[in-house]
């Protein structure tokens, strides 16, 4: 059912819509064609929520686009053309536009599409209703699937019928319990939760990339605990990982994908490869592993030196997830101050390199790194105090 125009709040006042480096780009294209902003910018808008990118939706194939866009003068970056995409930047500002599409064949990971000049076309292949919203340069807002309604009631709901949509990319089951984790109020779509239960095991021809894309989203998502669990139990989740039902934790953790995928995963060391983490996602797990536990009961001399060999990152990641494990307050002032001494104590560095033992005479090789070693524990022994000659000095007595 499609809304009428006169059922629809009108976003004219939108700042970002009378943005002079968005309208230039629609007024280029409406010359030529139909071209309006479409989904997540809409959807944004509509909810009150800030809006990152803005995404635009025309009738003009995209060879013409490139070619319009080029003699205004806009740079052009053809990202996605063999679906339709072009990238346009007018003075710094990007905007990807996209050619009204309809499905033609799909294999549950990619789709082969041909270009239409329909609206309602386009809405149609689109995941969720509340996605397939667009609005014109006026603000004036097209609705084909009822989706603003679904905005109004925070229902995430498949456009058309949501096996055939899921079948179409499967990484829409991820997609349908991240946006309900992040715009869903009460329960899940019924329909929508009873098609991803059927069609979970396609989850396992997505590559590990898509699904760590999405799943992080999830994570940090407001209701990221509730959907976790509507997870586990509708069977999704354990397609995806090993799971440990430790939601507590996850809750009382702050919103960090990484943090919270350690929790859930009941064998973090194999993440990496099961999620295909980037090299830094990976580094803060393994020294998640390898940490020791930190509290409140640490002297001020003990979280010094933790915090030194343990480096700020790990050092703020094994507090949050010690606070999360424990029985105390979110809002505890011992864990407050636990966590402030990474603001307010700039970690030191060690006052003697190996370049000051060669030019003491002292060869290199596994003997001087030992010799560091011990100049470092007596330093790390006295907080830190002595200095560059006082370690030298203790260098000299531990030789003779």
């Amino acid at each position: 059912m499609t809304l009428s125009m006169r059922k629809l709040p009108n976003l004219a006042r939108e700042a970002w819509l009378n943005d002079p480096k968005l309208q230039a780009v629609l007024s280029v294209l409406n010359a030529a064609g139909q071209t309006r902003v479409a989904g997540g910018a809409v959807r944004n808008a509509l909810m009150g929520i800030a809006i990152n990118d803005i995404d635009l939706a025309t009738s003009i194939l995209p060879h013409d686009v490139m070619q319009l866009c080029k003699q205004a003068g806009f740079a052009v970056h053809p990202t996605g053309i063999d679906h339709g995409t072009v990238t346009i930047v007018n003075r710094g500002k990007s905007f990807e536009v996209t050619t009204l599409r309809r499905d033609i064949e799909t294999d549950g990971r990619h789709a082969v599409v041909s270009f239409t000049r329909d609206f309602a076309e386009d809405a149609a292949r689109r995941d969720f209703t509340m996605n397939a919203l667009y609005c014109n340069s006026k603000g004036e807002v097209l609705d084909f699937t009822n989706g603003y309604a679904d905005i109004l009631n925070h229902r995430v709901r498949f456009v058309g019928k949501p096996s055939e949509r899921i079948q179409e990319d499967y990484l829409r089951i991820l997609r349908f319990f991240r946006f309900h984790a992040a715009y869903g109020k009460g329960a899940a779509d019924a329909l929508g939760l009873a098609a991803c239960k059927r069609h979970k095991a396609g989850l396992k021809g997505i590559s590990a990339e898509r699904i760590r894309q999405e799943l992080f989203k999830l994570l940090v998502a407001k209701c990221a605990t509730d959907t976790l669990k509507l997870m586990q139990t509708s069977g999704v989740l354990k397609v995806l990982l090993q799971v440990v039902e430790n939601w507590r934790v996850v809750k009382r953790l702050p919103p960090d994908a990484v943090l919270r995928i350690y929790v859930v995963a009941k064998k973090p060391a194999e993440l990496k490869e099961v999620l295909r983490l980037s090299n830094e996602q990976a580094a803060r797990i393994d020294a998640l592993i390898k940490a020791p536990k930190l509290s409140p009961k640490l002297s001020g001399l003990e979280r010094r030196q933790l915090l030194f060999k343990l480096g700020l990152q790990t050092w703020q990641d094994a507090c949050a997830m010690a606070h999360a494990q424990s029985t105390a307050a979110l809002k505890d002032a011992r864990w407050a101050a636990l966590k402030r001494l990474a603001d307010t104590w700039p970690i030191p560095v060690l006052p003697i390199s190996g370049k000051d033992l060669l030019a003491t005479g002292i060869a290199a090789g596994p003997g001087m790194g030992k010799l560091l070693e011990q100049a470092q524990d007596f330093w790390l022994a006295q907080d830190f105090k002595p200095s560059r000659e006082e370690l030298l000095a203790h260098i000299e007595s531990v030789m003779e």
